[in-house]
């Protein structure tokens, strides 16, 4: 799917997102399913099989988002697994992610962290990000316990590595040099 196309679909489901109200809700939850998606070979392979009858696919979808995402959020992902572009949607909701901060005049941060952050962690977070971006950012948190510790931040091409990990890379490496 090139560009154009995702962000037809991303405009769609923004549009409902927002006809709804719930553009915030909306795009939280499917920033979430597009990381899911991202990191599941088998359950973007299941929503994109065009062997799988399209009400297979949307049961998938209702039984894994059902009650842990809103009807909307629901529906939206069906509409497109419906139609036929079930292997898309990870890009259709960066698209949709992305056009969502920017009609706020900021830009998406995307956060990778050991453990889920609160709201004044997120707020100061945001704020450090603003100082060293230049920009306002959207909150996108990943919780990814492979990186031990600290937060790893990507805001557009920029990328702030604060994990543990990277951190023990770097001290391994200088062990390495001295010895």
């Amino acid at each position: 799917m090139d560009g154009t196309q995702a962000d037809a679909y991303a405009t769609a489901l923004y549009s409902v997102a927002n006809a709804e109200g719930q553009v915030d809700s909306v795009s939280d939850q499917l920033f979430a399913v597009g990381r899911a998606l991202k990191d599941s070979d088998e359950l973007r392979d299941a929503l994109g099989d065009p062997h799988l009858p399209v009400t297979r696919r949307q049961q998938i979808v209702e039984d894994v988002l059902g009650d842990k995402t809103s009807d909307v959020t629901v529906g939206l992902v069906s509409m497109v697994v419906a139609a036929g572009r079930g292997r898309d949607l990870p890009v259709i909701i960066d698209a949709l992610v992305k056009a969502s901060a920017a009609d706020q005049g900021r830009q998406v941060a995307e956060i990778r962290s050991a453990i889920d952050l609160s709201e004044d962690q997120r707020t100061r977070l945001a704020a450090a990000l603003k100082t060293a971006t230049g920009s306002d950012v959207d909150i996108r948190v990943t919780v990814d316990p492979s990186i031990e510790g600290g937060v790893i931040a990507r805001v557009g091409d920029t990328v702030i590595d604060g994990s543990v990990r990277h951190r023990l890379g770097q001290l391994r490496d200088a062990l390495r040099d001295v010895a």
